[in-house]
């Protein structure tokens, strides 16, 4: 079943990875991009969402801004150290949390300005079908199709406007409005975007090498491993109109 959507949003950054010191966007959001901001409506891991057509509506158009960022990431140690602190308090009220790992921004060296080169008024169409992992809970209902549970499931969300978080277009600053749609109105297509337009080698997706199973399979622990590849590919864009699925069996590491 292919469902089709409306992303529509003032500001977007899908930021180029061969952009080091400041972030510079792409053209159009990546398939990836995309994946996780379905995945911010809804999201099992039985279920993973694919890509087949991207539709540019307005014009491609860049402003440039400059923002603070932080630069340090809240260390994992921190947090399992707070964790652990929290179910030691639970049982001994008299203890206190005393680890913190958040980040403070009001000091200096914590934050940095950067510029970013990012996209604005974009609004785009988006068609994808739902497939399954093989990855599937004991408390499901075996009788039932997952398959429709789950595209059932995100349109009821999508309808009524619910979600995870909030999603966004590239960063969390620059939210996205989401709509679902029976048909795209290929006539509402900007003159700008009409023609063949080649956008060069563009970041697919990153996938990560354990395929969403635990190290040996033991899910009782469930450590998961943080190998990644990244994947590429090189669309081209025919009258405002991506075929993404077209380029599936031709993605490159």
């Amino acid at each position: 079943m292919s469902i089709k959507v409306i992303i529509s949003g003032q500001r977007a950054c899908f930021t180029r990875p061969e952009m080091k010191a400041e972030r510079v966007s792409y053209d159009v959001p990546t398939p990836g991009a995309l994946e996780g901001l379905l995945k911010s409506v809804y999201w099992k891991p039985a279920m993973r969402y694919v890509i087949d057509q991207i539709i540019v509506f307005n014009p491609i158009e860049f402003t440039s801004v400059r923002r603070n960022e932080v630069k340090s990431k809240v260390k994992f140690s921190k947090m399992k150290a707070q964790m652990k602190e929290a179910e030691e308090a639970q049982k001994n009220p008299d203890i206190a949390i005393e680890s913190d790992p958040r980040i403070y921004t009001n000091f200096g060296d914590e934050r940095t300005q950067r510029a970013s080169m990012i996209l604005k008024n974009v609004r785009y169409g988006v068609a994808f079908h739902i497939e399954l992992t093989g990855l599937r809970c004991e408390r499901e209902n075996q009788e039932c199709d997952p398959l429709k549970k789950h595209e059932a499931e995100f349109i009821r969300r999508c309808r009524k406007g619910q979600c995870f978080r909030q999603p966004c277009l590239g960063c969390a600053e620059f939210p996205a409005e989401i709509s679902l749609t029976d048909n795209f109105q290929k006539e509402q297509i900007c003159q700008e975007n009409m023609g063949v337009h080649d956008l060069g080698y563009m970041l697919y997706k990153v996938c990560f090498k354990d395929g969403g199973h635990p190290v040996h399979d033991d899910w009782n622990s469930r450590l998961y491993s943080d190998e990644a590849e990244s994947r590429f590919y090189r669309p081209i864009m025919k009258d405002g109109v991506i075929d993404v699925a077209k380029y599936k069996g031709v993605v490159m590491c």
